[in-house]
Formats: structure tokens, C-alpha cells, sequence
């Protein structure tokens, strides 16, 4: 997608209020992965990307930046936590395995855009079969000879839904469940080891039409899809497009202190991880990656370590820092109101199902935002996840009493309504037992 830096951090802005120097780095990056696929060969060889480490607390909009710009542009994206991989010659996770889940995410999205391509043909495949499976029911319930149903009014039937929850029985096929040969770490399918030596086994099952339509059309839409073009698109895809989020980098960053022990082993698994952001190439079941040109942004809190504690080989391969800031009043008020997901709406959207409008005033809002703020600089700093905790405190009643079955009313959040239930130290303190 074609999108300019200004455009790709207004995108980022419906979602994520303030942190304007990661977004303008993020949007950087991107927009520079354009500018290298409009150069000729020789050059994108030469071209890297430039690695980012985004410094700040928890709750402040670091993943959600990485998350949304993938989401953005449609690129392969892998959320993964340095603390989960082990150094080499221990039982875990191996560094390789990001790769790996990077590679299963791309064919993933690669698959899902061919399907639909194929998915009006199959659709109509389907729908064939499950018409000849309905009129089959028919005729051995009401002894109706295969001339005297009209297998029009099935299929249009069927597609207006009327058969939905009719259970019928269908033939699937038996995908054996993988199994991990250490655990945590790769899986191994049996029938991917053998391939189609062994014939894929297939089983009989009843299910409602609306499941089975699901079970047939992806059946059907594999037929149509060349899976080895699948796989080769979704390698260059994870090659060029990919980007990987390491959260948790400053917990691997702690320096040698005592000459063993932990410290050590988080030296290792940063040594682990250099030559997969310095460019290599792994090994996966669709084929090798090169990891050359992969996008990797790190993040952590860096309360106890600093960026400079990491290795200085890392340190060079992560070029950009950009330091997120704690979140102000004016924050919360913003994240509570403008963003497209605001947490408002989402309790506004939950509370219409029992019956309950839920309406927020601009005081309310306000009073909100100031507790929030209060509660991170006296207790922990955890940013935006302040508000699940502060919000799920102010409607506990609301959300109890709401069951669906009283007449439709409406709950009206003003100052007082704030006061009343989060106002005294007491009730500050009680929010403690919402934060696990």
C-alpha cells in the first residue's frame, strides 16, 4: 500500500493518542520499505531496514503502534517476548522459532487472499453438494421421489439460511492434531512428514449445514488454490514485508555482574538473537528465509537495565530509539473519546445488549481521566490499562444489574455519578483487587 509518512501516522493516530516520535519513526520505516521496492535490483539488495527500539512504561501504546501499522498495510506481523527464548544447548524456545511463527503467519494471510479469489467457484461447489445432501433427507423422510423435489426452492433455501441449524452428515477429512517434540518449542504433523504417501484419511461427522458449509468450503477452495505459489509468495512476503515485535528486550539486558548465573544466560539469548536481526537464513518447512530484510522493532520499560546494557553488537542493529512518555490527563481524556476503539463505546456497545444506554458526559470524562492519571503516579505506571481497571470499578453495578430482562432505560455517567463511586480513598484503594 502506497501510503505517505503524514498518512500512515494519521491512520495511527484513530488508535493511538500522542507517542508522536515513534509513530513518525514507524511511519519512516514504512514508507522507506516503498521507496526500496521502486529501485532496481542491485540497489534493494543493498538497502536494509533500520531497526527500531521504542524505550518506555508499560500501557503506553508500543505494541498497539506495531500491531496497527502491520494491520495498516497488510504485512505479515509477529508479536514475540525475549524472555520466552532460551540460549542455545538449553531446553525452550530457539530464536529461530520468530521466523518460523513469522512464516505460518504469512502463509496464513497469503492463503486467506486466495481463498477469497476462489471463494464464489467453491461456494457454488459447495452449495451443490449440501442441495443434493438436504433433498437425499428429504426424500428418505417424507418417501419423496428424486422428480418431486424441486431442488430450486433447497438451494434458495439455503441460502437465505433456512437450513442453517439442520444437522446433516458429511464426509471431512482427518487432520491428525501436531505434536511437539519439546514442549514450546517446533510441531510436527504426520501427515506432512509422509505427504501424500499415505492417503488422507477421512471420517463422518454430524454437524449443523451452517458448519458444514464452512468444513466443505475450505476443502474445496484448497482444490482450487496452488499451494506451492502460496508458499513461495508467503516466504517473499515474510522476507520483504515481515516485521517482527520483540517486547520484553530490557529483561534480556541486565550486564554481567557476577560472572554467571542468569546474567549469562540473558547475554546468550541476546548473542541469539543478533545474527536473526544481523541477516541470516532459517530454515522452515516451506522453504529458507532470509531474515536480511525483515523489520524488527524492540521494546521495553528499561526501569532497571538501559538500552546501553544490551550488547553492542544489538545496539548496532537497532539504529533508532524512541523514548514513549507516561501518559498525561489530557491523554486519557483523548484515548477515552477520539480514538475509534474507545474504551466508552466498547461499554457503551456491551450495555445495548442488556437493554442499557449509556451515556458519558464531558465532566464525567474528565473526572475519569483524573483518577487514571492519579492512580499511575501514586501506585504503578501501568498507561492506558489504568482505564480497564477504573472503568470496570465505575460500572460494576451497571454491568450487574443489566440482565436484559428490564424495560430499556438509560444511565447517565455525569461528575456526581463518578464521585459517588470511585471519589473516597477507600474506593481508590479497592481497585488494587482488579489488577492481577
Amino acid at each position: 500500500m502506497n501510503l505517505s509518512p503524514k498518512k500512515i501516522v494519521q491512520e495511527l493516530d484513530k488508535y493511538i493518542i500522542g507517542q508522536n516520535e515513534a509513530k513518525k519513526a514507524v511511519a519512516i520505516a514504512l514508507r522507506n520499505r516503498y521507496r526500496r521496492s521502486m529501485l532496481p535490483q542491485a540497489e534493494m539488495d543493498e538497502i536494509t531496514p533500520k531497526n527500531i527500539i521504542m524505550k518506555g512504561p508499560t500501557g503506553v501504546g508500543k505494541t498497539e503502534i506495531a500491531r496497527r501499522l502491520a494491520k495498516l498495510v497488510g504485512a505479515p506481523f509477529i508479536k514475540v517476548e525475549a524472555t520466552k527464548y532460551t540460549e542455545v544447548g538449553y531446553v525452550g524456545r530457539d530464536v529461530e522459532s520468530m521466523i518460523r511463527d513469522l512464516v505460518e503467519c504469512s502463509v496464513r494471510l497469503v492463503k486467506e487472499e486466495r481463498v477469497k479469489k476462489v471463494e464464489e467457484k467453491a461456494g457454488s461447489a459447495v452449495d451443490e453438494k449440501l442441495v443434493k445432501i438436504l433433498a437425499e433427507l428429504r426424500r428418505a423422510d417424507r418417501g419423496e421421489t428424486p422428480e418431486e423435489i424441486f431442488h430450486g426452492n433447497i438451494k434458495e433455501g439455503l441460502k437465505k439460511g433456512y437450513y442453517d441449524n439442520e444437522i446433516i452428515e458429511i464426509d471431512v477429512v482427518d487432520v491428525p492434531k501436531p505434536m511437539e517434540l519439546v514442549p514450546g518449542g517446533a510441531e510436527i504433523s504426520i501427515g506432512s512428514i509422509f505427504g501424500n504417501i499415505i492417503p488422507q484419511k477421512r471420517k463422518k461427522r454430524k454437524i449443523s449445514v451452517k458448519e458444514a458449509r464452512k468444513l466443505l468450503l475450505e476443502e474445496e477452495a484448497d482444490k482450487l488454490i496452488d499451494n506451492d505459489s502460496v508458499n513461495e509468495e508467503a516466504i517473499r512476503r515474510a522476507e520483504q514485508e515481515g516485521i517482527i515485535f520483540i517486547d520484553e528486550i530490557d529483561k534480556i539486558a541486565a550486564k554481567s555482574t557476577s560472572g554467571g548465573g542468569q546474567d549469562v544466560s540473558r547475554e546468550g539469548v541476546q548473542r541469539d538473537i543478533l545474527p536473526i536481526v544481523e541477516g541470516s537464513t532459517v530454515f522452515t518447512k516451506y522453504g529458507p528465509i532470509k531474515t536480511d530484510y525483515i523489520l524488527f522493532i524492540a521494546a521495553g520499560a528499561f526501569h532497571v537495565s538501559k538500552v546501553s546494557d544490551l550488547i553492542p553488537e544489538l545496539q548496532g542493529r537497532f539504529p533508532i530509539l524512541v523514548e514513549l512518555s507516561s501518559l498525561s490527563k489530557d491523554d486519557f481524556v483523548q484515548i477515552l473519546t477520539a480514538t475509534s476503539n474507545a474504551i466508552t463505546k466498547q461499554y457503551a456497545n456491551l450495555l445495548k445488549v442488556d437493554g442499557v444506554e449509556l451515556v458519558f458526559k464531558d465532566d464525567a470524562i474528565e473526572e475519569i481521566a483524573a483518577v487514571a492519571e492519579d492512580m499511575n503516579v501514586t501506585s504503578e505506571d501501568i498507561g492506558a490499562r489504568r482505564l480497564h481497571t477504573v472503568m470496570e470499578e465505575l460500572l460494576e453495578d451497571v454491568s450487574f444489574r443489566a440482565d436484559g430482562e428490564e424495560p430499556y432505560k438509560q444511565v447517565v455517567v455525569d461528575k456526581n455519578f463518578v464521585a459517588e463511586k470511585l471519589g473516597t480513598e477507600k474506593k481508590n484503594k479497592d481497585l488494587k483487587k482488579y489488577i492481577l
